[in-house]
């Protein structure tokens, strides 16, 4: 694994006043305010001068009146959330630093259809999919990928609006509740075997997680409520491990993806990985993965905070 190197700020007030993006109003509301919550703890921890902001509109007023200096991004979703780069795009107009993808790891991140596109087209492995547009016949498709398949929003992050389905009788169900969110809808093949997941923190990837359900699914309720779900870390041992998160950071960076985010893979039983998505403002809430993963290499969940915080520098580096 490649060495995670030490953090480059030592100084809190070089940070200057930190904007904790939070709230929205995507479906993933109520995990952003957890994760925002817990960030504005870290790092306030760490001496960061440090406020919570709810939503676009807020902080978009509160950018004009020169309140803040930079912004923790921790919005979670499209449409209101702060992941399909419209906040990315607005922050780079007014030239104000944050943390994460910009404009096109963001964008195109949010897209589950399109980043499966740009994988297929370097060679990354993930599973055969159907782009269901309206009017599609889903029965024909779900014939062509071989039931049982999963059907879910191309762009909705947190399991919201995704079904397995395991027959041709369960397929309109499943459609009615993906077409509930915006965009298009996406119906894979079903992956049968383990649920990984990779977080990614600057250009290294972290220990990988197997995810162990006490149910069948890893669904919403599995991730932000439970507690009897299991995470294994790291999830794979020797070559295994290696090529799973050398798969990972790949196609975070196909994805046009920085500073931090989390790529899911499925493995299946003869031990070949198939990306699924990435996250690229991934849940810093009691259940999330990125901050056990970080853990585990001795990384604390303030400490977290403020490498992901220093995220925002190189952007503003960058800005002419």
């Amino acid at each position: 694994m490649t060495p995670i190197p030490a953090p480059r700020i030592t100084d809190p007030k070089a940070f200057g006043r930190v904007a904790v993006l939070m709230g929205g109003t995507s479906a993933e509301r109520e995990v952003s305010l957890e994760s925002g919550r817990n960030v504005l703890e870290a790092l306030r921890a760490r001496g960061i001068d440090a406020q919570p902001v709810d939503g676009i509109p807020a902080l978009l007023e509160a950018l004009l009146a020169k309140r803040f200096d930079r912004v923790f991004n921790i919005l979670h979703g499209n449409k209101g959330g702060g992941e399909d780069g419209t906040l990315q795009g607005l922050l780079e107009a007014l030239r104000v630093p944050y943390t994460g993808s910009g404009v096109l790891g963001s964008a195109l991140g949010m897209d589950k259809i399109r980043t499966k596109q740009v994988w297929l087209s370097l060679g990354l492995p993930t599973p055969r999919y159907a782009r269901l547009a309206p009017g599609a016949n889903v029965v024909e498709a779900a014939r062509t990928l071989g039931l049982p398949v999963i059907v879910k929003p191309s762009c909705e992050g947190s399991s919201v609006g995704v079904s397995r389905v395991f027959d041709e009788a369960g397929l309109a169900a499943a459609v009615d509740l993906a077409a509930r969110y915006p965009g298009e809808l996406l119906m894979e093949q079903m992956i049968v075997g383990g649920e990984f997941t990779v977080g990614i923190l600057g250009d290294v990837a972290l220990p990988s997680i197997r995810i162990v359900p006490a149910g069948e699914y890893y669904d919403y309720h599995a991730k932000y409520v439970a507690e009897d779900t299991q995470y294994l870390c790291p999830g794979l041992d020797g070559e295994a491990e290696a090529a799973i998160r050398t798969l990972a950071l790949a196609a975070f960076r196909a994805a046009g993806c920085t500073g931090w985010g989390r790529v899911d893979v499925m493995r299946d039983a003869a031990g070949h990985n198939y990306l699924l998505e990435v996250n690229t403002a991934p849940g810093m809430t009691s259940h999330s993965l990125v901050p056990k993963a970080a853990g585990q290499v001795g990384i604390g969940f303030e400490e977290l905070c403020w490498r992901v915080l220093e995220t925002s520098l190189p952007r503003e580096d960058a800005t002419p």
